[in-house]
């Protein structure tokens, strides 16, 4: 049930939380996949359990490396956060584990906590030392806030916060919201170029004292964040709209079902779902698998003189690969060429790629072509 309901409130009058199962040691990281029901972590049993109507309860994974966030990247593969390793990585669909990251500058992660993949591929995530195994010491000064590139460049984005935790994207992508743990406080960045985070602010806090834990957005922006006695519910400005009263401490919560309307929320030790009616989770992992191709942010950007552009083709096809000024006038081609489906990449060299002309600093756009369909993005060289 809900502790109160404002006229603003996502929470649907009446609406009853439910458990779905109990029993865990320490759930965390819900993630609802389509076709198979919902995963999540129990990090102390070591293991990723699956539960859906049909069959409740299964375990998906074991051993999970201390698994907490779960996520889906674009293609439809599970990313997961490993306290035991102190890594980021990707279940592939062999169901071996790829590390994608697990240190910084040679120095090995806190403890990878919550995690988020971007539209264009990149992977966010948080790294507090809430769990450095024993035995082991915290090799990095601060806890960060990193980003992994789509082709696997790991760059910090911040690391002014105490206990980075909950980690979400705005619907449009265009902010990225970040709990510090123990003061219950939520701040917002802008992103910029789809890479860089600036104009830090604190947009809202939970009242009363314990830990801020877990985020999700819904579809109008709406942010639920696990906290001390439920589900602390925050319009997209930071005004508090409602808390979805939970009997023990949450740890996470994310959108599930077919049509995402209903909230999932680990606890300690318990599952439990609301159904929300009128609310629409954003769907996670979804939408690139179903389309031709991605073309995905340049990296660096802005850049001097070269940066990286790289695509991933679901389907092989003839691919075409143009660089425009920002009048629209063609540049070069780099590439013109029938290509497999797979990933791809290219480095633009504005010094040489354009054969005789140096491009000066400037806006330029490019674009990729598959067969008769194309996406366009922006860069920037600086000299």
């Amino acid at each position: 049930m809900c502790s109160f309901t404002s006229a603003q409130s996502p929470v649907p009058v009446g609406a009853k939380l439910e458990k779905i199962a109990s029993g865990f040691q320490q759930a965390e990281g819900p993630l609802w996949v389509d076709g198979l029901g919902l995963l999540f972590s129990d990090i102390k049993a070591n293991k990723i359990y699956n539960w859906n109507e049909k069959d409740s309860i299964s375990i998906f994974m074991n051993p999970s490396d201390s698994s907490n966030g779960l996520t889906l990247d674009k293609q439809g593969r599970l990313v997961l956060t490993q306290m035991e390793i102190r890594s980021v990585s990707r279940r592939e669909n062999d169901g071996t584990i790829t590390v994608l990251a697990s240190t910084y500058n040679g120095k090995r992660f806190n403890s990878p906590n919550d995690v988020v993949v971007k539209s264009d591929g990149a992977i966010f995530f948080t790294d507090p030392p809430f769990n450095i195994p024993s035995g082991q010491h915290q090799e990095l000064p601060y806890s960060g806030i990193y980003r992994i590139s789509p082709f696997g460049a790991i760059q910090i984005l911040d690391s002014s916060l105490a206990l980075p935790n909950g980690i979400c994207f705005s619907p449009d992508e265009k902010k990225l919201y970040v709990n510090d743990s123990q003061v219950r406080i939520i701040y917002q960045w802008d992103v910029v170029n789809d890479s860089t985070l600036a104009n830090k602010r604190r947009i809202a806090s939970i009242p009363i004292t314990g830990y801020a834990d877990g985020m999700k957005v819904d579809s109008s922006g709406n942010i639920y964040s696990a906290g001390p006695t439920g589900i602390w519910v925050f319009s997209p400005a930071g005004t508090q709209l409602d808390k979805i009263a939970v009997p023990d401490q949450p740890s996470n919560c994310n959108w599930g079902d077919a049509d995402r309307k209903t909230l999932y929320i680990t606890t300690g030790t318990n599952v439990y779902r609301i159904r929300m009616a009128a609310t629409t989770g954003v769907n996670e992992g979804k939408g690139a698998v179903n389309k031709l191709f991605e073309l995905y942010a340049n990296y660096p950007n802005p850049f001097n003189p070269s940066t990286l552009i790289s695509w991933m083709l679901v389907k092989s096809g003839n691919v075409k690969l143009k660089i425009y000024d920002s009048l629209g006038n063609e540049v070069t081609t780099l590439v013109d060429e029938f290509q497999n489906a797979g990933s791809h990449s290219i480095t633009f060299n504005a010094l040489t790629s354009a054969g005789n002309k140096q491009l000066s600093s400037g806006v330029y756009f490019y674009e990729l072509i598959l067969n008769e369909n194309s996406l366009v993005k922006k860069m920037m060289v600086l000299k």
